[in-house]
């Protein structure tokens, strides 16, 4: 049996439940719920549990010295689609502005914003500049395995400076992030998004063979790969099937024959697995080296942090503001609750008008309060009617004589 004031394994889930349960006003007019595709109202207990875990991870960002900056939802089009922004404008929604007559747009990533900041606002602060960062975005179009259009980013990015153990850090600190939220089974997956195009490049083919060759790279087809890749398709073949654990698709990479800007961007994955290593001795590595799909502005080794199946984060290499190099890791709070084991819902006692005064010892004790009132549903002194409000409120506990009793 639960004593006073102890906790309970199992809670009620949302008030969403409770508005089912005792729906005594019928349904709002459909106009009245109807929003656009893609959108939608975030409800208790969710709302609650994505603010709280922004701030755990925003928390841990701070704790390895990344500073939070908060850009504004909407900019005009020249910042925002400036510099890396050019590779996400596509996605962005546009309106003017009543006041200057300008064209607008609502961010949909917020990497390229705080690449803006530090080239403007903070160009003068000293290098390497960390940056944390956490808002909404706004897509023109849903993914079609993900159609929300509104989608939260909470993320770090480590500027000025381009060092494989740069890219261990960004790795390092979302794996901690990670891990503060219970999120099981977590990989990361190494890329190097420009590796085909600049293997292609340097072997001249043709532009129609071109297009046709990197259409079933991002495909995984092959089949078109072996009959379309002439000199390359060997290479390009072997490396396409190689796409798992680290170990083996990193020896077959560097076995690979490729030369100049090819083989640099071979040899710092290489060394940046090495520096992630030294930090994350345990951690789950992947490499698909010649993965290009999806990556708009990233120029070296980046990364898909997957738990499970669930893609809950991507980041890596790209030039920011000002040409300075940069690297950064942006995680998606909605994907990782999706993942992460819910949390318990806390207590909710219920604390009749006449012993208000001792909410706040409740709160002290982790109990969410639910102050009656003198006159409403609940107006009587009869016990059942207090009991009868408390569970109508959702509420798991009660007030009595000083403790609180579980229904």
């Amino acid at each position: 049996m639960t004593r006073p004031g102890q906790l309970p394994d199992s809670l009620p889930e949302s008030l969403v439940e409770f508005d089912r349960a005792t729906d005594g006003g019928g349904e709002p007019p459909p106009s009245a719920a109807l929003l656009p595709s893609g959108l939608r109202d975030v409800l208790p207990p969710e709302a609650e549990t994505e603010a709280r875990a922004i701030e755990t991870m925003m928390g841990i960002f701070a704790a390895h010295g990344y500073d939070r900056v908060k850009p504004p939802l909407l900019e005009f089009e020249d910042s925002l689609f400036g510099g890396s922004g050019a590779a996400v404008a596509g996605q962005a929604f546009r309106l003017m502005d009543p006041d200057t007559h300008r064209m607008m747009g609502l961010r949909p990533d917020m990497t390229p914003q705080v690449a803006r900041i530090a080239a403007t606002r903070l160009r003068r602060a000293p290098r390497p500049l960390r940056l944390a960062y956490a808002g909404p975005c706004v897509l023109l179009h849903g993914a079609t395995l993900d159609p929300e259009r509104q989608v939260s980013q909470a993320g770090i990015e480590l500027i000025g400076i381009d060092d494989p153990r740069a890219d261990a850090e960004i790795v390092a600190v979302a794996a901690e992030a990670l891990d503060a939220l219970n999120v099981p089974r977590v990989s990361f997956d190494l890329t190097l998004p420009r590796l085909a195009a600049v293997m292609i490049e340097q072997a001249e083919l043709g532009l129609d063979q071109r297009r046709r060759l990197l259409h079933a790279l991002d495909r995984k087809d092959a089949a078109i790969v072996a009959r379309e890749g002439g000199p390359l398709a060997g290479v390009l073949g072997d490396l396409l099937l190689s796409a798992g654990p680290v170990p083996r698709a990193l020896a077959m990479l560097m076995a690979a024959p490729l030369a100049g800007e090819a083989r640099r961007l071979a040899e710092r994955l290489e060394a940046s697995v090495q520096a992630i290593r030294a930090r994350l001795p345990l951690a789950t590595l992947t490499l698909d080296p010649v993965d290009f799909r999806g990556w708009q502005y990233h120029t070296g080794v980046s990364v898909t942090v997957y738990a499970g199946r669930e893609q809950v984060g991507r980041g890596g290499q790209y030039v920011g503001g000002a040409d300075e190099p940069a690297c950064g890791l942006t995680l998606r709070p909605e994907a990782l609750l999706r993942a992460a084991p819910a949390r318990p819902a806390r207590p909710r006692v219920w604390v009749p008008a006449s012993a208000i005064g001792q909410a706040e010892a409740l709160r002290a004790q982790g109990f969410v309060t639910i102050a009656g009132f003198d006159s409403g549903a609940a107006c009587s002194d009869a016990p059942g009617d207090d009991i009868a409000e408390a569970a109508r409120l959702g509420c798991t506990h009660i007030l009595r004589d000083g403790q609180a009793w579980p229904m």
